[in-house]
């Protein structure tokens, strides 16, 4: 179990508080409206009415043991600042921000923040991708224009082998793994003897170049 803190809670803090708390972790969310804090108290370990740019307040915390803390604190852009200048030097490991652009997400970086989200951009992103690409199920950018993808396999790919097909080479592409559904199974890092079904699905990582390649093929 790990222990994380949410601090502000609109709609965006809210859902990532009750997310984090259904998966079985310790979660204290805080917020400086009651009603806000009344309202995610059955989903959360402890749930706290505080200005959390009141710095003792927060050090009084303990938040120097947490495993994360994300700071979703509303249209104030200055609270945020406060906020994760505040968890840095109370020593919060890592530290995840919503930022309102991306100055505001440039500002955050620079006192403490060590990931930022844009919501907004990061779903239509999302979005797009998944009607520009549909057979990508799933995605996530990785550093040096990387990409960790679900893919369903293209036509090519059926029937045949990962050593026949030498993806490496061919495409500068690695299946990582495979999740079969017939019969429903998980296979990390397959042998090269793996052959590939229409019903798999593969988890592969390459440059998003290269992925694009890959979706060519469909």
């Amino acid at each position: 179990m790990k222990r994380f803190a949410v601090i502000g809670l609109g709609k965006f803090g809210f859902h990532v508080a009750k997310a984090l708390f259904e998966d079985g972790h310790e979660v204290m969310a805080i917020d400086n409206d009651r009603h806000r804090v009344q309202a995610i108290e059955p989903y959360c370990s402890e749930a706290i009415v505080m200005d959390a740019t009141d710095k003792e307040q927060l050090r009084s915390l303990g938040l120097s043991v947490l495993n994360s803390a994300v700071v979703s604190t509303g249209t104030n852009i200055s609270i945020s600042i406060l906020i994760c200048l505040y968890l840095e030097e109370m020593g919060v490991k890592k530290i995840l921000a919503k930022a309102l652009d991306e100055d505001h997400g440039v500002i955050l970086k620079k006192v403490g923040a060590t990931e930022i989200i844009h919501p907004e951009k990061d779903m239509a992103q999302r979005v797009a991708r998944g009607l520009s690409t549909p057979n990508i199920l799933d995605f996530v950018p990785l550093e040096d224009n990387y990409t960790l993808v679900q893919i369903d396999p293209p036509p090519p790919f059926i029937g045949k082998s990962l050593k026949a097909l030498n993806l490496r080479a061919k495409y500068k592409v690695y299946v990582i793994g495979v999740k079969e559904l017939v019969p429903e199974k998980f296979t990390l890092m397959p042998p090269a003897d793996f052959v590939i079904k229409d019903s798999d699905i593969l988890l592969m990582l390459g440059q998003s170049e290269d992925i694009r390649r890959i979706k060519g093929l469909q």
